[in-house]
């Protein structure tokens, strides 16, 4: 570790998608035909009414700055949403707009966390989030979820879990990496322990609830279990549904105490978001929801075909998932036959031989398994899947 930089560095990684993004971007530019699945992002356009919503807010020079926490137009489309989608009541004191879902998450680890604090964190996660916790002086406490579960925690595994330092839980559904979604019984299942563990408090990270397929409507845990509200963070955004990722609006409802600390974090870090963003937010919440519906179709439609191709593959094996715009199949026997010990190499080699930048399951704390995003057109995925096939023939 360099002497200029803080020991704190040494804790954490850098982030893995961000990582091969960055390293096909440069195979790309040296002219190699690289066909990158490793960025969660969506290939659509963010729709008209939004794009014009925010050209509107700049000729009314709505570009100075607002208030640290959002505006209160944003505030009460944000409230307004929760009601109208979720069925849930939020005043504004409780909500809080960041710079992405992300920053929303980091925030409340910093307010929330004291140093030796543990964070369950079920495996398969989203890469950012043991990090985030170690920058905030907390201890991520990994539980492995196996295909078995469909890679989601139990109620069992849960229990084994919490010690009597466990502050925090890290709920995604549909999951970053593996698209697979909780059911209300197995939310009510999660919610029956968390009712013995009254410190414990539980981040829902609900950022892919409006890319989902599910065999019953979409809920969240305090659909399932209000009783939790008091001890639940609900973080959310406009990235992902509505083809916004560059806009960087995420936002979070949470008891008024944990949202005014977030608020003083944010305070001294960023300050506001964007104040252009946040009038385009607005009229994302607001405006006509037919684009989410047109997205989902897409997503769904890709989704499926994308995993039976990745069954198709010898060595390959990719269940279903319910939502969001990843599949995460199992390639341990591929890796073996090709010769590889871990996925990293594994990755690795599909990019220099096939082309196709992938993110290993590792970097998930999934060993052995490949997330590749299908937030692309099916020919892309086809000529991908084919490269894949070609390079382990």
């Amino acid at each position: 570790m360099s002497t200029i930089t803080s020991s704190r560095l040494s804790r954490i990684k850098p982030s893995a998608t961000i990582a091969v993004s960055m390293r096909a971007a440069e195979l790309k530019a040296a002219g190699e035909d690289v066909i990158g699945l490793g960025m969660g992002e969506p290939d659509f356009d963010t729709p008209e009414h939004i794009r014009e919503a925010a050209i509107e807010a700049i000729r009314q020079g709505q570009t100075r700055y607002t208030a640290v926490d959002g505006t209160p137009a944003l505030k009460q489309a944000i409230i307004d949403k929760f009601k109208r989608e979720n069925g849930l009541e939020f005043n504004a004191k409780e909500i809080i707009v960041s710079s992405g879902a992300k920053q929303s998450i980091y925030n409340l680890m910093v307010a929330l966390l004291e140093p030796g604090d543990e964070v369950i964190v079920p495996a398969p996660f989203w890469v950012s989030y043991p990090d985030m916790a170690l920058l905030a002086d907390g201890q991520p406490v990994i539980v492995s979820c196996g295909p078995e579960s469909q890679f989601k925690i139990t109620a069992e595994q849960l229990e084994a879990a919490i010690t009597d330092k466990t502050r925090l839980l890290m709920l995604n559904s549909p999951s970053n990496p593996t698209g697979m979604a909780y059911t209300s019984t197995e939310l009510k299942a999660l919610g029956e322990v968390l009712a013995r563990h009254p410190r414990v408090m539980i981040c829902s990270d609900d950022i892919y609830e409006h890319i989902y397929w599910g065999d019953e409507p979409y809920q969240c845990l305090l659909n399932v279990c209000p009783e939790l509200k008091a001890r639940t963070i609900t973080v959310n955004g406009v990235s992902k549904a509505y083809a916004m990722t560059g806009w960087r609006i995420g936002y979070a409802a949470a008891p008024e105490a944990l949202t005014a600390g977030m608020r003083k974090v944010q305070g001294q870090s960023t300050s506001n978001p964007c104040s252009v963003s946040q009038a385009a937010a607005v009229a994302a919440l607001n405006g006509d929801q037919s684009c989410i519906a047109t997205m989902n179709r897409a997503f769904r439609e890709r989704h499926d075909f994308i995993v039976q191709a990745l069954n198709e593959i010898p060595g390959f094996r990719c269940q279903p998932g319910q939502g969001a715009f990843y599949a995460f199949p199992d390639v341990r026997e591929a890796m073996q036959k090709a010769g590889f010990d871990n996925d990293v190499d594994f990755a690795e080699h599909l990019l220099n031989e096939a082309k196709v930048a992938t993110v290993p399951g590792s970097a998930f704390g999934a060993e052995g398994f490949l997330r590749l995003s299908y937030a692309t057109s099916i020919d892309v995925l086809q000529e991908a899947l084919n490269r894949i096939g070609q390079a382990l023939a």
